[in-house]
């Protein structure tokens, strides 16, 4: 089997386990990771200057990440030197992992869920399990611009871009990316407590995930078959407070038709953000359609790469 299909087919499988199974519910791996991140930084993130608080971040990511990519790469070599069909397997493992696109869409559809049965209460409750701005005070369209987002943000950080990074540098890649984009979540604040300290978890994110954010955005644009996407993503995306982020959601909301951005509080603080995409408001429809518009890059990215495979 060439590396082409062989990457495909362990792309397949792992996406195919996410579908089945859906998240760990028990010793996630990311979930002991994310306890020993916020312990070492409540230890090492001291009130000193900004330089020290760089070093400090710096170093905690180190010590984090490094020693996780040595260990995968270390066992990926002791398994295929035993079987190379058990590395097969392991890669698949690593990669169900990090994928996390049916636990997404079980979040996000309870979102609709509560907002077709009319409570705003539990929708914004639902809400607040997958965002970091602000719920309590969510009208229904600020609840739907605020799912619309975070789907389409993250079809790139937990799908789309561990793809990517597993294609090009085998597990060691993946974890790369998936715990350099879970210190980003945890320390990528411009606040008091992490603008210094986490500017290299923000930082590398930015770099891990530039190159698969604007693969995603490409896709999204060439499914809508329309010009609008593509106006967006370089015309909005491109000049958001994060580029990478900014190219998805401007790419991925004109593709469906409407505009998100606006204006959002984060730990009480209103951030009037510019708008991305282009048409109307959104409705509880969109949610479900945001979903349909990720199925689709996949079945594109995965058939593409099987097509490939099977021609070389």
């Amino acid at each position: 089997m060439n590396q082409i299909l062989l990457v495909s087919v362990v792309c397949l499988a792992a996406l195919a386990l996410d579908r089945l199974l859906g998240e760990p519910r028990r010793w996630h791996p990311l979930v002991g990771f994310g306890r020993l991140a916020a312990g070492l930084e409540n230890t090492l993130n001291l009130n000193n200057s900004p330089f020290l608080q760089r070093v400090s971040g710096l170093g905690c990511w180190l010590l984090l990440i490094v020693p996780a990519i040595v260990a995968v790469v270390f066992i990926d070599f002791v398994i295929y030197e035993l079987s190379p069909l058990a590395s097969v397997a392991w890669h698949i493992a690593v990669l169900y992992w990090a994928v996390g696109w049916q636990s997404l869409c079980e979040h996000i559809r309870p979102v609709a869920s509560a907002l077709v049965a009319g409570d705003l209460g539990e929708a914004r409750l639902r809400i607040s399990y997958l965002v970091s701005r602000d719920t309590g005070d969510l009208n229904a369209e600020q609840i739907l611009t605020a799912g619309l987002e975070t789907n389409l943000e993250n079809s790139s950080d937990a799908v789309f871009a561990s793809l990517f990074w597993y294609a090009v540098a085998g597990p060691g890649g993946v974890v790369l990316q998936r715990l350099a984009n879970t210190l980003d979540a945890m320390w990528g604040y411009r606040n008091e407590r992490y603008r210094y300290f986490g500017w290299w978890a923000a930082r590398s994110d930015d770099v891990c995930n530039f190159v698969p954010a604007q693969l995603t955005a490409l896709g999204f644009s060439l499914l809508s078959c329309s010009a609008r996407p593509w106006q967006c993503w370089f015309k909005q995306g491109w000049f958001w407070k994060s580029i990478n982020a900014g190219s998805v959601m401007a790419s991925g909301a004109a593709a469906l038709g409407v505009s998100l951005g606006g204006a959002a509080s984060y730990h009480g603080t209103v951030s009037n953000r510019s708008s991305l995409g282009w048409g109307r408001a959104p409705v509880v429809g969109d949610l479900e359609k945001s979903i349909k518009l990720v199925n689709s890059q996949l079945a594109v990215w995965l058939g593409l790469g099987l097509v490939l495979g099977l021609c070389q």
